[in-house]
C-alpha cells in the first residue's frame, strides 16, 4: 500500500510579480495618513533619505553597497548589506505600533488597492489561478509586512505565507524588530523548509519571481518561472531554458470580468506559460 503523492507547491513572489506596486512603500504613504499612525509617537528620522525612498532606492536592480576593492558588500545571504540594512530600518519604524492597528490598516490598504486597473500582474495571476486549479499549494514569499501579504493571500487564494515576522510584545505592540529580512538567501531557506515540513519534492515544484534576489528561491524548485525583465533573471532564464512571463498590468480579476471587487476576505500542461 502507497502512501499519497505529496502536492506540489508553487512559490510566488509578491512585489512587481503579483502585484504591480512595491507594497512595503505604497503601504508606508497609505500608513504616515492614516489616524492609526498619528496615535503613535514620531520614529526618530535619520538624515537624507526617509525609509520608504531609501529602500525604493535599494531596490532598483538590488543596488549594491558601496564597492570595495573586494566587491559590494553582502549579507549573509548574499544580499547587498545595505538592503538588509534598510529592510530592518523600515520595520524599525512601526516600533510601539499595536499589532491590530497595523492589520487594520493593511486591510483598507489593499482594499482600496486591489480596484485599480493596472494593479495587478496579470501573467503572475494567470499562473497562480492555474496552480490552484491543478491543486497545488500556492505561497507567498515576501519581504513585506505579514499584515499586507496576509490580505493579498487571502484574496487570491494562496494557502500560506513566507515573511519577515515582526516582533510583539506580550501586549500586543510591535518592538521594531523581525526574525530575519525575506529577501535573497532567506527567501530560498523558506522554500526548502516548506518542502521539508510538507513533503513535497522541490523538483516537482515551481518558484515566480521578478527580481534578482528572487534567483536563490527560484533555483531551490524544479520549476522556476521569470517575470518581467530583470537582465539577471532573464540572463539565467535563457542559459537554463527557464520560461518568462511578460510584466503586463492588469485589474483584478473580478474587474477584468466587468464585476465590482469585494473587500478583500480577512485572514483566515506548463501552468506557467511561456512567452514568445
Amino acid at each position: 500500500m502507497t502512501g499519497t503523492a505529496p502536492v506540489p507547491v508553487a512559490f510566488f513572489d509578491v512585489d512587481e510579480t503579483l502585484i504591480a506596486a512595491k507594497s512595503m512603500l505604497a503601504f508606508w504613504d497609505f500608513w504616515s495618513a492614516s489616524p492609526e499612525a498619528r496615535r503613535i509617537p514620531a520614529h526618530p528620522s535619520e538624515p537624507g533619505e526617509g525609509p520608504a525612498k531609501g529602500l525604493e532606492t535599494a531596490h532598483r536592480a538590488g543596488r549594491p553597497a558601496p564597492a570595495t576593492a573586494a566587491g559590494p558588500a553582502l549579507d549573509g545571504g548574499g544580499v547587498p548589506a545595505d538592503r538588509s540594512v534598510l529592510n530592518r530600518e523600515y520595520y524599525r519604524r512601526f516600533t510601539g505600533v499595536p499589532l491590530a492597528d497595523l492589520r487594520a490598516v493593511a486591510r483598507r490598504w489593499y482594499d482600496a488597492y486591489r480596484t485599480g486597473g493596472r494593479a495587478f500582474l496579470t501573467a503572475g495571476l494567470g499562473a497562480l489561478a492555474r496552480h490552484r486549479a491543478l491543486g497545488h499549494e500556492v505561497v507567498l514569499v515576501s519581504g513585506s509586512l505579514r499584515p499586507v501579504l496576509d490580505a493579498v493571500a487571502a484574496d487570491l487564494g494562496a494557502t500560506a505565507v513566507r515573511c519577515a515576522e515582526q516582533a510583539v510584545t506580550p501586549d500586543g505592540l510591535l518592538t521594531g524588530e523581525i526574525d530575519r529580512p525575506m529577501i535573497g538567501r532567506a527567501k530560498a531557506d523558506a522554500v526548502e523548509a516548506f518542502l521539508a515540513e510538507r513533503g513535497a519534492h522541490g523538483p516537482d515544484c515551481h518558484a515566480y519571481g521578478d527580481h534578482d534576489s528572487d534567483l536563490p528561491m527560484l533555483r531551490s524548485v524544479g520549476h522556476p518561472v521569470v517575470v518581467g525583465g530583470s537582465p539577471a533573471l532573464l540572463r539565467e532564464a535563457t542559459r537554463l531554458g527557464w520560461p518568462v512571463l511578460p510584466a503586463h498590468r492588469g485589474p483584478h480579476p473580478s474587474l477584468a470580468a466587468g464585476r465590482r471587487p469585494r473587500p478583500a476576505p480577512g485572514r483566515g500542461h506548463d501552468p506557467a506559460g511561456r512567452e514568445r
